[in-house]
């Protein structure tokens, strides 16, 4: 009697997953270097800042891009596992493996692509930004779990349903909750976002009026905490004078298209005469890159030098 072959993408499935959740465990390792650091994503759409700089990239404190990591690096761990074990005398211990990794890796494949379909949801009708990373990651969550399906041959269809309806409300419910208070500092602090809870002196308010005097322009976010790290340097007796564009939607206010106009592409972005400065700057940087004249005698600095 003839041998029944195995479907070609039984044998590629775990290799496909383990190169597709490589790929994304990179991705998600940059962003959590990039959120860690502070640093400007390398990103052609500038959405990318928005979203790691919003207050749903943080969870627990941590940067969320490193439970990206994570479940991406489970994948690795799940699917290649069995493929360690080539010798015939564990042919019985790699079908064993077999079996209950690929019921975790369709696990893994349903929570991630639940929690990537919340995030979408976030990226087009809450944070309102394109972010090419995130979109991809979307992408990889999908092709894993579809991959997780089709790549091996399932005995109970019924309770492999009923297994990723339990995993797929469970992360939903958990994702809701965690998020659930995520917007309320924002609706407490108005169009600037959160608290400004440092207080400014002379030499801050002057040069907040000077900049505007000057023309200058200073392009944000409510959502984006390195804008909130640029006003406290100015204090909350000042902050009314500075010439403050924001590029997103709190309170249904906003001026987007000036900001698509300028073609701003990260937050903060400083314009001063026909230069843009991006990131935060000190106070003295942007006296020197306005020509102020007046009192320097700043009263608050960022907590490492600025370059």
């Amino acid at each position: 009697m003839r041998k029944k072959s195995t479907p070609l993408i039984y044998r590629w499935s775990r290799p496909l997953m383990a190169g597709i959740a490589s790929i994304g465990a990179s991705v998600t390792a940059y962003l959590t270097y990039t959120k860690l650091t502070g640093n400007q994503a390398a990103c052609p759409t500038g959405g990318c800042d928005l979203v790691l700089s919003s207050p749903y990239a943080t969870v627990f404190g941590l940067p969320l891009p490193l439970f990206g990591f994570l479940a991406y690096a489970s994948v690795i761990v799940l699917a290649i596992a069995p493929l360690l074990i080539n010798s015939t005398e564990q042919k019985k211990l790699r079908n064993k493996l077999e079996g209950w990794t690929g019921l975790l890796l369709f696990m893994v494949a349903t929570a991630m692509l639940v929690f990537s379909g919340y995030l979408m949801y976030l990226l087009a009708f809450q944070i309102k930004a394109v972010c090419i990373y995130c979109v991809a990651s979307a992408l990889f969550a999908t092709t894993l779990f579809i991959l997780s399906i089709v790549g091996r041959e399932w005995q109970d269809i019924g309770q492999l349903v009923f297994n990723g309806g339990v995993v797929a409300i469970i992360v939903l419910v958990g994702t809701l909750g965690v998020y659930a208070n995520v917007n309320k500092p924002i609706a407490n602090a108005g169009l600037m976002g959160m608290p400004i809870t440092t207080t400014a002196g002379t030499a801050e308010i002057e040069l907040a009026k000077h900049l505007d005097r000057a023309g200058a322009k200073f392009y944000g976010s409510f959502l984006c905490d390195h804008c909130h790290r640029q006003k406290q340097l100015f204090g909350k007796e000042a902050i009314d004078s500075i010439p403050y564009i924001e590029c997103t939607k709190p309170d249904k206010r906003s001026q987007t298209n000036i900001c698509i106009e300028q073609k701003i592409q990260s937050y903060p972005t400083w314009k001063i005469g026909d230069k843009s400065f991006l990131g935060v700057q000190t106070l003295a940087k942007l006296a020197e890159l306005s020509g102020y004249r007046g009192a320097t005698n700043f009263k608050n600095i960022l907590d490492k030098d600025e370059h």
